[in-house]
Protein backbone atom coordinates (compact mmCIF):
# COMPACT_ATOMS: atom_id res chain seq x y z
CA UNK A 1 0.00 0.00 0.00
CA UNK A 2 1.37 3.80 -0.64
CA UNK A 3 0.37 6.82 -1.11
CA UNK A 4 2.71 9.62 -3.90
CA UNK A 5 2.06 12.95 -4.04
CA UNK A 6 3.09 16.08 -6.05
CA UNK A 7 2.08 19.60 -4.75
CA UNK A 8 3.38 23.45 -5.16
CA UNK A 9 4.07 23.54 -1.81
CA UNK A 10 7.45 23.17 0.20
CA UNK A 11 7.95 19.73 1.72
CA UNK A 12 4.80 18.11 1.04
CA UNK A 13 6.22 14.46 1.78
CA UNK A 14 5.42 15.41 6.17
CA UNK A 15 2.31 16.55 5.65
CA UNK A 16 0.18 14.75 2.81
CA UNK A 17 1.24 10.65 3.04
CA UNK A 18 0.63 8.42 5.77
CA UNK A 19 0.83 4.38 5.85
CA UNK A 20 1.12 1.42 8.22
CA UNK A 21 1.64 -2.02 7.17
CA UNK A 22 -1.07 -4.23 7.34
CA UNK A 23 -3.74 -1.54 8.29
CA UNK A 24 -4.20 1.21 5.35
CA UNK A 25 -3.11 4.20 4.07
CA UNK A 26 -4.03 8.12 4.10
CA UNK A 27 -3.28 11.30 1.42
CA UNK A 28 -4.66 14.35 3.74
CA UNK A 29 -4.76 16.98 1.32
CA UNK A 30 -6.31 20.44 0.44
CA UNK A 31 -6.39 22.88 3.52
CA UNK A 32 -4.38 19.93 5.30
CA UNK A 33 -5.47 19.11 8.55
CA UNK A 34 -2.76 16.69 9.15
CA UNK A 35 -4.10 14.79 12.37
CA UNK A 36 -6.91 13.25 9.24
CA UNK A 37 -2.93 11.21 8.82
CA UNK A 38 -2.38 9.29 11.85
CA UNK A 39 -5.93 8.87 13.39
CA UNK A 40 -7.43 7.65 10.09
CA UNK A 41 -4.56 5.12 10.70
CA UNK A 42 -5.50 4.23 14.29
CA UNK A 43 -9.03 3.91 13.57
CA UNK A 44 -8.33 1.68 10.82
CA UNK A 45 -5.75 -0.16 12.89
CA UNK A 46 -8.45 -0.36 15.50
CA UNK A 47 -10.74 -2.19 12.86
CA UNK A 48 -12.69 0.60 11.17
CA UNK A 49 -12.69 0.78 7.03
CA UNK A 50 -11.75 3.25 5.12
CA UNK A 51 -15.38 4.63 4.90
CA UNK A 52 -15.97 4.23 8.73
CA UNK A 53 -12.25 6.29 9.57
CA UNK A 54 -13.59 8.64 6.64
CA UNK A 55 -16.37 9.73 8.14
CA UNK A 56 -15.25 9.36 11.83
CA UNK A 57 -12.18 12.16 10.87
CA UNK A 58 -14.74 14.55 9.30
CA UNK A 59 -17.45 14.15 12.17
CA UNK A 60 -14.54 15.57 14.98
CA UNK A 61 -13.65 18.43 12.31
CA UNK A 62 -15.70 21.64 11.92
CA UNK A 63 -13.45 22.61 8.54
CA UNK A 64 -14.28 19.23 7.14
CA UNK A 65 -15.58 21.43 4.09
CA UNK A 66 -12.38 22.84 3.71
CA UNK A 67 -10.20 19.40 3.56
CA UNK A 68 -9.62 16.83 0.95
CA UNK A 69 -8.81 13.11 2.10
CA UNK A 70 -8.81 9.60 0.93
CA UNK A 71 -7.45 6.62 2.34
CA UNK A 72 -7.38 2.62 1.42
CA UNK A 73 -7.69 0.18 4.41
CA UNK A 74 -5.54 -3.26 4.08
CA UNK A 75 -8.79 -5.47 2.53
CA UNK A 76 -8.74 -2.80 -0.05
CA UNK A 77 -11.97 -0.91 0.62
CA UNK A 78 -11.04 2.63 -0.95
CA UNK A 79 -12.71 6.43 0.65
CA UNK A 80 -12.32 9.48 -0.39
CA UNK A 81 -13.50 13.44 0.92
CA UNK A 82 -13.14 16.47 -1.47
CA UNK A 83 -14.71 19.45 0.77
CA UNK A 84 -17.24 21.61 -1.24
CA UNK A 85 -14.78 24.36 0.12
CA UNK A 86 -11.72 22.98 -1.63
CA UNK A 87 -10.05 25.55 -4.37
CA UNK A 88 -11.28 24.50 -7.99
CA UNK A 89 -10.44 22.38 -10.18
CA UNK A 90 -10.81 20.03 -6.83
CA UNK A 91 -12.32 16.21 -6.87
CA UNK A 92 -11.63 12.89 -6.57
CA UNK A 93 -12.13 9.37 -8.45
CA UNK A 94 -12.26 6.10 -6.29
CA UNK A 95 -11.36 2.58 -8.24
CA UNK A 96 -10.39 -0.79 -7.29
CA UNK A 97 -7.99 -0.79 -4.70
CA UNK A 98 -6.81 2.90 -5.48
CA UNK A 99 -8.28 6.97 -5.08
CA UNK A 100 -6.92 9.57 -6.64
CA UNK A 101 -7.50 12.98 -6.11
CA UNK A 102 -6.35 16.60 -6.60
CA UNK A 103 -7.32 20.21 -5.73
CA UNK A 104 -5.84 23.45 -7.13
CA UNK A 105 -5.62 21.91 -10.69
CA UNK A 106 -5.75 23.66 -13.71
CA UNK A 107 -8.21 21.24 -15.05
CA UNK A 108 -10.79 19.21 -13.44
CA UNK A 109 -9.51 16.36 -15.64
CA UNK A 110 -6.83 15.72 -13.81
CA UNK A 111 -8.04 12.90 -11.32
CA UNK A 112 -9.41 11.17 -13.66
CA UNK A 113 -6.63 10.73 -15.91
CA UNK A 114 -4.25 9.94 -12.72
CA UNK A 115 -6.70 6.97 -12.04
CA UNK A 116 -6.81 5.43 -15.81
CA UNK A 117 -3.05 6.35 -15.59
CA UNK A 118 -2.35 3.68 -12.49
CA UNK A 119 -5.08 1.06 -13.44
CA UNK A 120 -3.34 0.68 -16.97
CA UNK A 121 0.14 0.56 -15.86
CA UNK A 122 2.01 -2.55 -15.16
CA UNK A 123 5.57 -3.24 -12.64
CA UNK A 124 5.81 -2.73 -8.95
CA UNK A 125 3.33 -0.47 -7.13
CA UNK A 126 6.00 2.79 -7.97
CA UNK A 127 6.41 2.53 -10.97
CA UNK A 128 2.08 2.86 -11.15
CA UNK A 129 2.31 5.98 -8.96
CA UNK A 130 4.45 7.71 -10.97
CA UNK A 131 2.15 6.74 -14.04
CA UNK A 132 -0.71 9.02 -11.97
CA UNK A 133 1.46 11.73 -10.60
CA UNK A 134 2.87 11.89 -14.87
CA UNK A 135 -0.85 11.64 -16.06
CA UNK A 136 -1.49 14.28 -13.65
CA UNK A 137 1.11 16.42 -14.60
CA UNK A 138 0.56 15.90 -18.43
CA UNK A 139 -3.11 17.54 -17.45
CA UNK A 140 -1.69 20.57 -16.55
CA UNK A 141 -1.22 19.65 -12.82
CA UNK A 142 -1.33 22.13 -10.21
CA UNK A 143 -2.26 25.56 -11.54
CA UNK A 144 0.43 27.03 -9.45
CA UNK A 145 3.12 24.90 -10.64
CA UNK A 146 5.16 22.65 -8.95
CA UNK A 147 7.87 22.09 -5.76
CA UNK A 148 7.98 18.90 -3.98
CA UNK A 149 6.84 15.38 -4.59
CA UNK A 150 7.09 12.55 -1.82
CA UNK A 151 6.27 8.78 -2.38
CA UNK A 152 4.98 6.38 0.82
CA UNK A 153 4.84 2.34 0.40
CA UNK A 154 4.67 -0.07 2.89
CA UNK A 155 4.42 -3.92 2.60
CA UNK A 156 0.66 -4.67 2.65
CA UNK A 157 1.34 -7.47 5.56
CA UNK A 158 2.42 -6.38 9.16
CA UNK A 159 5.87 -8.36 9.92
CA UNK A 160 6.63 -6.78 13.42
CA UNK A 161 9.57 -5.26 11.83
CA UNK A 162 8.64 -2.06 10.67
CA UNK A 163 12.30 -1.02 9.55
CA UNK A 164 11.24 -3.93 6.77
CA UNK A 165 7.66 -2.89 6.79
CA UNK A 166 8.43 0.50 5.07
CA UNK A 167 9.59 0.10 1.84
CA UNK A 168 9.87 3.22 0.30
CA UNK A 169 9.98 6.57 1.93
CA UNK A 170 11.04 9.23 -0.20
CA UNK A 171 10.71 13.14 -0.57
CA UNK A 172 11.73 15.73 -2.91
CA UNK A 173 11.47 18.94 -0.77
CA UNK A 174 11.86 21.48 -2.73
CA UNK A 175 13.00 21.07 -6.90
CA UNK A 176 11.91 22.65 -10.09
CA UNK A 177 11.34 18.91 -11.17
CA UNK A 178 10.13 17.10 -8.47
CA UNK A 179 8.58 14.28 -10.63
CA UNK A 180 12.22 13.78 -12.01
CA UNK A 181 14.08 13.72 -8.76
CA UNK A 182 11.49 11.88 -6.89
CA UNK A 183 11.78 9.15 -10.24
CA UNK A 184 15.73 9.71 -9.83
CA UNK A 185 15.36 8.52 -5.98
CA UNK A 186 13.30 5.63 -6.45
CA UNK A 187 15.89 4.65 -8.90
CA UNK A 188 18.61 4.50 -6.42
CA UNK A 189 16.40 3.06 -3.41
CA UNK A 190 15.82 -0.03 -5.44
CA UNK A 191 20.02 0.11 -6.08
CA UNK A 192 20.56 0.15 -2.14
CA UNK A 193 17.76 -2.07 -1.75
CA UNK A 194 20.09 -4.88 -3.80
CA UNK A 195 23.04 -3.47 -1.84
CA UNK A 196 21.15 -4.27 1.34
CA UNK A 197 20.21 -7.65 -0.05
CA UNK A 198 24.12 -8.46 -1.13
CA UNK A 199 24.95 -7.72 2.79
CA UNK A 200 22.33 -10.50 3.78
CA UNK A 201 24.38 -12.96 1.13
CA UNK A 202 28.08 -11.75 2.30
CA UNK A 203 26.60 -12.75 6.31
CA UNK A 204 25.65 -16.06 5.10
CA UNK A 205 28.95 -16.42 3.32
CA UNK A 206 27.61 -16.36 -0.55
CA UNK A 207 30.31 -14.10 -1.89
CA UNK A 208 29.52 -15.04 -5.95
CA UNK A 209 25.58 -14.34 -4.83
CA UNK A 210 26.83 -11.15 -3.18
CA UNK A 211 28.76 -10.18 -6.09
CA UNK A 212 26.02 -10.59 -8.43
CA UNK A 213 23.69 -8.52 -6.37
CA UNK A 214 26.65 -5.98 -6.01
CA UNK A 215 26.72 -5.71 -9.56
CA UNK A 216 23.34 -5.08 -10.13
CA UNK A 217 22.91 -2.44 -7.37
CA UNK A 218 25.79 -0.76 -9.56
CA UNK A 219 23.98 -1.07 -12.77
CA UNK A 220 20.94 0.40 -11.28
CA UNK A 221 22.51 3.54 -10.03
CA UNK A 222 25.98 3.57 -12.50
CA UNK A 223 26.70 7.57 -10.92
CA UNK A 224 26.70 6.02 -7.45
CA UNK A 225 30.58 5.97 -6.48
CA UNK A 226 29.83 3.94 -3.07
CA UNK A 227 27.86 1.27 -4.97
CA UNK A 228 30.41 0.66 -7.44
CA UNK A 229 33.23 0.54 -4.98
CA UNK A 230 31.70 -2.37 -3.05
CA UNK A 231 31.10 -3.42 -6.42
CA UNK A 232 34.62 -3.98 -7.22
CA UNK A 233 35.18 -4.86 -3.67
CA UNK A 234 32.74 -7.83 -3.65
CA UNK A 235 34.13 -9.01 -7.65
CA UNK A 236 37.69 -8.77 -5.66
CA UNK A 237 36.41 -10.98 -2.78
CA UNK A 238 34.94 -13.46 -4.75
CA UNK A 239 38.23 -13.82 -6.90
CA UNK A 240 38.22 -11.89 -10.05
CA UNK A 241 41.09 -9.42 -8.94
CA UNK A 242 41.10 -7.80 -12.15
CA UNK A 243 37.60 -6.46 -12.48
CA UNK A 244 37.30 -5.41 -8.75
CA UNK A 245 40.82 -3.57 -8.99
CA UNK A 246 38.77 -1.44 -12.25
CA UNK A 247 35.65 -0.91 -10.42
CA UNK A 248 37.71 0.35 -7.37
CA UNK A 249 39.90 2.50 -9.04
CA UNK A 250 37.13 4.48 -10.83
CA UNK A 251 36.01 5.32 -7.31
CA UNK A 252 39.67 6.19 -6.14
CA UNK A 253 39.74 8.30 -9.34
CA UNK A 254 36.55 10.09 -7.30
CA UNK A 255 38.10 10.63 -4.25
CA UNK A 256 41.33 8.79 -3.09
CA UNK A 257 40.49 8.19 0.02
CA UNK A 258 38.50 5.21 -0.91
CA UNK A 259 41.82 3.89 -1.30
CA UNK A 260 42.21 3.96 2.84
CA UNK A 261 38.84 2.47 3.03
CA UNK A 262 39.73 -0.46 0.91
CA UNK A 263 42.64 -1.35 3.18
CA UNK A 264 40.35 -1.25 6.31
CA UNK A 265 38.28 -4.11 4.79
CA UNK A 266 40.73 -6.55 5.91
CA UNK A 267 39.30 -5.54 10.01
CA UNK A 268 36.42 -7.26 9.16
CA UNK A 269 36.94 -10.13 6.38
CA UNK A 270 35.30 -8.32 3.56
CA UNK A 271 39.12 -8.37 1.89
CA UNK A 272 41.77 -10.62 2.79
CA UNK A 273 45.06 -9.20 3.48
CA UNK A 274 46.44 -11.06 0.31
CA UNK A 275 43.47 -9.96 -1.76
CA UNK A 276 44.23 -5.97 -0.52
CA UNK A 277 48.46 -6.57 -1.08
CA UNK A 278 47.47 -7.80 -4.82
CA UNK A 279 44.65 -5.20 -5.54
CA UNK A 280 46.49 -2.20 -3.93
CA UNK A 281 49.43 -1.72 -6.64
CA UNK A 282 46.82 -2.38 -9.79
CA UNK A 283 44.40 0.36 -8.36
CA UNK A 284 46.67 3.04 -7.60
CA UNK A 285 48.28 2.66 -11.18
CA UNK A 286 44.78 1.80 -12.92
CA UNK A 287 43.21 5.37 -10.93
CA UNK A 288 46.16 7.33 -12.03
Amino acid sequence: MGVAVQSHYFQVGPVVPWALAGVGAVATQSAVNIAYGPLGLDLMKAGYTAQQAIEAVIAGDEHADLRQVAMVDAHGNVAAHTGSKCIPAAGHIAGKGHSCQANLMEKDTVWGAMSRAYETATGPLADRLMAALDAAEAEGGDIRGKQSSAMLIVKGTWSGRPWEDRTIDLRVEDHPDPLGELRRLIQIRRAYDADAEADRLDELADLEGARQKRIEAFELAPDNVELRFWAGVATAHAGDLGTGAMLIAQAVREDPRWLETMRRLTAIDRLTSEQVAELEPRVTALAK
